[in-house]
Formats: C-alpha cells, structure tokens, sequence
C-alpha cells in the first residue's frame, strides 16, 4: 500500500515551465516504478512519463520528448515531472502513479496499482 499525492499545478502561459511534484507515503518508495498520465474531460487518460526505481532508465511520450523530463529523490519519498515550453495540448489533470510491477508496459494504465488525486494543469494561448 502507498499513497501518492500531487502538487505543483496551475495556470500558466504556452512557452512557460511548472514543475509538479508526486510525493508518497510510506518506507519503500525506492520499490516502485513511478509514472505520470494526463486526462482530459471526455477523453482517456494517457501516458506522459514514466521512471525505473534507481532513476537510471526514464520513458516519455513523443509529444513530450525535449520539453519535459521527469526525476526522482528516493530519499525524499518523491517524484517530478519539470515541463518546459508548455503548448496549450497539454492542458489537463496530471496524475502519479505507482507500481511494483518492472520489465513491463510502463506506459499501459494496469500497470499501476496506485494513484494520487490529480493536479490541474492550464496553459493559455
């Protein structure tokens, strides 16, 4: 069991940066793979970005390869997803996940066992 909540969202302008942060309970943080999706009302959720438990092997989607990058601090219990040149696409809740599960589909939902809430992104035009 883990539980995960994310912070960082907001409004920003297209070209600018937030940086979300994913921060988790428990002991045995280092254990999990950890991953970022994104939804938007009315679509499915999709896969952003996901981390190896060391932080030596890092995954992204194409539309966001070069603006974002994602890292972690196992021993601050806490994952980040740094977005750059922000495009009003990437608009919507952000959501961490967390799984047990290595060697598999990083990028597939059931992958991941555990969720945080979700935090809203909004970039303007």
């Amino acid at each position: 069991q883990v539980l995960l909540g994310e912070s960082g969202g907001g409004l920003v302008q297209a070209g600018g940066s937030l940086r979300l942060s994913c921060a988790a309970s428990g002991r045995t943080f280092s254990s999990y793979v950890m991953g970022w999706f994104r939804q938007v009302p009315g679509k499915e959720r999709e896969f952003v970005s996901a981390i190896s438990r060391s932080g030596h092997s890092r995954y992204y989607t194409d539309s966001v390869k070069g603006r974002f990058t994602i890292s972690r601090d196992n021993a601050k219990n806490t994952v980040y997803l740094q977005m750059n040149s922000l495009k009003p696409e990437d608009t919507a809740v952000y959501y961490c996940a967390a799984t047990l599960n290595y060697n598999s589909d990083y990028g597939a939902i059931n992958t991941y066992d555990y969720w945080g809430q979700g935090t809203q992104v909004t970039v303007s035009s």
